[in-house]
């Protein structure tokens, strides 16, 4: 009698059980199968972090009662993906998700197997399956007038990611095919390619990293220019969602100043154009602003404080790239005490911000909106008009430069083609000044992938002619060298530029008009001219309509692409101090329908002819086949 009164004591404790568990009694008879799908929905055991998957179920016996399934990785706090099993039904399916963070522990640490398991109605289900992971690779795409050497730390088995069990590829670097073209001192006169032609090659080495490593999706880690790049291929080249997130060293989302002076030589272009603000704010964020859910983050250098010590941006700034300019579009971002050069290799900004980046775990990668088109416009400071020239051994040139009354601090700012000249300073009182380093914030960079070379500046300067004289060295080589120098001055007047169109289209008149004031006072101007620089180069000045403190141009662009101009003006104040004031502008001209068309018509024909030649081929393969029957 005891032995039936228990029996039915358990039968009714298994009857609670399954109304409140469906699946308990056939769980606990034979475990849940759990099925890791790929893409094309087969079955597999092992995939590359960030690939695209499904999860499915199927449980020993049809379920009584509707059951919501979630799928767990152990050591993750949520369900990296759910299904729901209808009543009468065993089995269901999750929909198609990237296994992002797969890789990698809450803590940072390698997870090369995980565990899914499953629970239904919040209840764990019995079984579960082991998933081999290999981490998402490494894209890294470097900045202007640079190559692939600027990823030297982070490459190779002694590299930065080789320590946490990651592998990187830089563009160019010959472990897959693609190079870009940023620009080469060795060849500065040569075209670099534009941003919309590197970003093609980016895709193309993106393809080939995938191919080469079975990656659905690689984290994108960029350096300067090389974020420009990046920007362009997410919006415009990317086909299905590749990158998993977009890791950003000191881009100037809305330009650099700098670049004014080696694009005032003639060389490194067009990218000395497009870095500048001008197109930046102007062209470029108006256009390029999609990210397809991919998120960024930025970092920015603040090494430079003091504005005596920045020679050709506002500060806070790295050198070249101002804080406000990296934070023009919307984005997180950190700041660090460093140099432009400095934040692809030192290894406190791998520690302290790339790493924790690379080892984001599942669950807690973003999914962001695409902003709305335009940046902010970060306030530049006034220049003066860039002075070319060149040196040969031994020889000397004077640049002279105006500083009028109000300017508080002025700084210099020299390009030099072959790193290689030096310069002297005489004040206004025409006494040479011994540069000190505290008092001067002097500058030299010898990395060709900055665009200054020497730097220094001065606070509350005395108004009047400065003279700069340019000297050679012992390390000039015989060919001589070229040089830009300008002024970037606070305070005193200001010249205000504009373009009445920064998109026209082929032909279309563009007018170009600048106006100079000083505390809101019209300046009457004495002379004004327009330095051009057109797509394929070549410079031309031309002379300035003036009236009163305003001046005007309207030009024809007849060819398609990009246009620079610098706007220079010249003016006095009452009490005779000269004035001299230069802005850069930018316009792209857009191709004619006629020639989009006829681009078309190409493209078509060369596909008609390319499956042409394949249908032949096809038709002989076929008769000879048919022969040998």
């Amino acid at each position: 009698m005891k032995n039936i009164f228990r029996g039915l004591i358990v039968a009714a404790f298994l009857a609670v059980l399954c109304l409140a568990h469906p699946a308990a009694l056939a769980g606990a008879q034979s475990p849940a199968q759990i099925t890791l799908l790929d893409k094309n929905n087969r079955s597999i055991v092992s995939l590359v972090d960030g690939n695209q998957v499904a999860l499915k179920i199927e449980l020993a016996a049809n379920v009584d009662a509707e059951m919501q399934v979630d799928f767990l990785l152990a050591g993750a706090d949520s369900p990296v993906a759910s299904c729901l099993i209808p009543v009468g039904k065993r089995a269901c399916q999750s929909a198609s998700f990237p296994a992002l963070g797969w890789f990698w522990n809450a803590e940072g640490t390698p997870q090369p197997q995980r565990e899914v398991t499953a629970r239904g109605n919040s209840h764990p289900l019995e079984g579960s399956l082991t998933v081999s992971v290999l981490p998402r690779p490494v894209v890294m795409v470097h900045g202007f007038n640079s190559d692939f050497h600027a990823w030297d730390k982070y490459l190779g088995p002694q590299g930065y990611l080789a320590a946490i069990g990651l592998h990187g590829y830089a563009v160019g670097d010959g472990q897959v095919p693609g190079v870009l073209n940023t620009g080469s001192l060795s060849n500065p006169t040569a075209r670099t390619n534009t941003i919309a032609q590197n970003a093609v090659i980016l895709g193309e080495y993106i393809d080939h990293v995938q191919s080469a490593t079975g990656a659905e999706k690689v984290d994108l880690l960029v350096h300067s220019m090389g974020g420009m790049i990046s920007r362009y291929y997410l919006d415009r080249v990317m086909t299905d969602v590749d990158v998993a997130q977009l890791i950003i060293l000191g881009t100037p989302m809305a330009g650099s100043d700098c670049a004014r002076l080696p694009a005032s030589l003639g060389i490194l272009l067009p990218a000395t154009l497009e870095i500048q603000p001008s197109y930046m704010v102007g062209v470029f964020n108006q256009q390029i602003y999609r990210r397809r859910g991919v998120p960024f983050y930025a970092l920015a250098g603040t090494k430079l404080n003091d504005a005596v010590q920045s020679p050709c941006t506002p500060v806070p700034s790295d050198v070249v790239v101002t804080v406000d300019s990296v934070k023009a579009i919307p984005m997180p971002v950190q700041e660090i005490s460093l140099l432009h050069t400095e934040l692809n290799v030192v290894p406190e900004v791998f520690d302290s911000f790339v790493r924790p980046l690379l080892q984001t775990p599942p669950g807690k990668f973003e999914t962001v909106a695409d902003p709305p088109a335009g940046s902010n416009a970060p306030a530049s400071e006034q220049f003066t008009r860039i002075h070319t020239g060149h040196v040969n051994p031994g020889e000397t040139k004077e640049v002279v430069i105006h500083i009028d009354p109000g300017v508080t601090v002025a700084n210099f700012a020299m390009y030099d083609t072959t790193r290689s000249l030096t310069l002297t300073v005489r004040g206004a009182s025409g006494k040479e000044i011994q540069l000190d380093a505290e008092k001067n914030g002097i500058i030299r960079v010898d990395d060709p992938s900055t665009m200054i070379y020497l730097g220094y500046g001065f606070k509350q300067p005395k108004p009047g002619k400065w003279v700069i004289t340019v000297k050679t060295t012992a390390t000039t080589p015989s060919q001589g060298a070229d040089y830009a120098i300008a002024a970037q001055f606070n305070g005193g007047a200001v010249l205000s530029a504009k373009t009445s169109s920064l998109i026209p289209k082929l032909n279309e008149p563009v007018t170009i008009q600048a106006e100079l004031t000083d505390a809101g006072a019209a300046l009457p101007l004495l002379s004004a001219q327009a330095r051009l620089t057109k797509p394929d180069g070549s410079i031309k000045t031309l002379d300035m309509n003036i009236q009163g403190n305003t001046a005007s141009l309207t030009i024809e662009a007849d060819r398609s692409g990009l246009y620079g101009i610098e706007v220079s003006v010249n003016s006095k104040t009452a009490d005779g101090f000269e004035i001299d004031r230069a802005a850069s502008l930018a316009f792209e001209v857009q191709p004619s329908e006629q020639a989009v068309t006829i681009q078309h018509y190409l493209l078509a024909a060369g596909i008609a002819l390319l499956l042409l030649w394949m249908g032949r081929g096809v038709i002989r393969r076929w008769k000879k086949r048919r022969q040998v029957a």
